[in-house]
């Protein structure tokens, strides 16, 4: 158990050091190559932040633990609009600009069709593909239509030099791969010491660890009054997660979604996204009243899938039953 403990923990530690040079490096190479601040912070620092999701999910899936990777992939997006969000305006309160409306539509719209695969019990490589199919047109959407607003970017901690940007972009890559697996290999470990099922451990543990990247910059972007960027950040990182997570996730190991996911998680998610675009097409900030309303809310559903989960013991009394009675009448005759 100690081992397991031990490398889940440094899975965290690697997840978090290389999502944030993964980050500078991302935001150093986008602003070399000019493009807008909104691109980069919905696209670039999206895509960069999503990184440890990817490769815990897929690792996961390689590992043969689908529910490991998917159930991250949910309870990344519950993380960012519950948790990341919440934090972040308790941590200072997040004034909504009118930037991201149009993106957290499509957040939506990549829920209800994550929800829509989850009730099929259906996977396959070409669905994987489509979903990658979509990311790449959500990116160059957003590439030639940035809209009026624009994040605002704080400049001074990417590096200027291309080959310092690029040299900690690889590096954090690096360390994302190492830390990802080792998070999935304890994570593995530690669910099988405690019995309790995969989704569940990739609901809370692992995706409460993918997240730390988003979470750091979104109370960093909070702090210093980047209120789009904190925002764009979520809603870009939730697009990221089921479009290219999920689908890069499908094409490599095309597993079904866990039937766990298709009741109340997936309904929590959905009813997490509509909240986020009701706020940003309505709302005026995030007070800190309503940040902690978030975060009970992520506490709240921790709780309730662990005490969903079933117990171990019962479990197996259950199975040898069924087993003694479908051997009765055999016995007998």
């Amino acid at each position: 158990m100690t081992e397991a403990i031990l490398l889940s923990l440094a899975g965290l530690v690697g997840l978090a050091l290389g999502g944030e040079l993964l980050v500078r490096g991302a935001v150093g190479i986008a602003q070399k190559l000019g493009v807008s601040t909104l691109f980069t912070g919905l696209v670039i620092v999206g895509f960069a932040t999503s990184m440890p999701e990817m490769v815990a999910s897929v690792q996961a899936a390689l590992d043969g633990a689908p529910g490991i990777a998917w159930g991250n992939i949910v309870g990344s997006n519950l993380a960012n609009t519950l948790l990341i969000l919440g934090v972040s305006a308790l941590v200072m309160p997040i004034a909504l600009i009118g930037t991201g409306r149009r993106d957290a539509v499509i957040a939506l719209a990549a829920t209800l069709l994550l929800w829509a695969l989850a009730l099929s019990g259906f996977g396959a490589v070409w669905i994987g593909a489509a979903l990658l199919v979509l990311i790449v047109v959500y990116i160059v959407w957003r590439y030639r239509h940035p809209g009026g607003a624009q994040l605002e970017e704080e400049g001074d901690e990417a590096p200027s030099n291309g080959w310092l940007a690029s040299g900690l972009f690889v590096i954090g890559l690096a360390v994302l791969v190492a830390g990802g697996n080792a998070l999935v290999t304890g994570a593995i470990g530690l669910a099988t010491i405690f019995r309790v099922p995969e989704t569940v451990i990739g609901l809370t543990v692992v995706a409460v660890g993918t997240s730390l990247p988003e979470l750091a910059a979104s109370i960093a972007a909070a702090l210093r009054g980047k209120s789009g960027l904190a925002i764009g950040n979520v809603v870009g990182s939730n697009i990221y997660n089921i479009l290219l997570i999920g689908g890069a996730t499908m094409s490599i190991a095309p597993f079904a979604l866990p039937s766990e996911l298709a009741g109340i998680q997936m309904a929590l998610l959905t009813g997490s996204a509509l909240v986020l675009l009701g706020l940003l097409w309505f709302a005026k900030e995030i007070g800190r009243a309503l940040g902690a309303v978030l975060v009970l809310a992520f506490v709240g559903n921790v709780v309730l899938v662990f005490a969903d989960s079933p117990d171990p013991v019962e479990e197996e009394m259950g199975i040898e039953r069924a087993v003694d009675e479908a051997n009765g009448p055999a016995g007998d005759g």
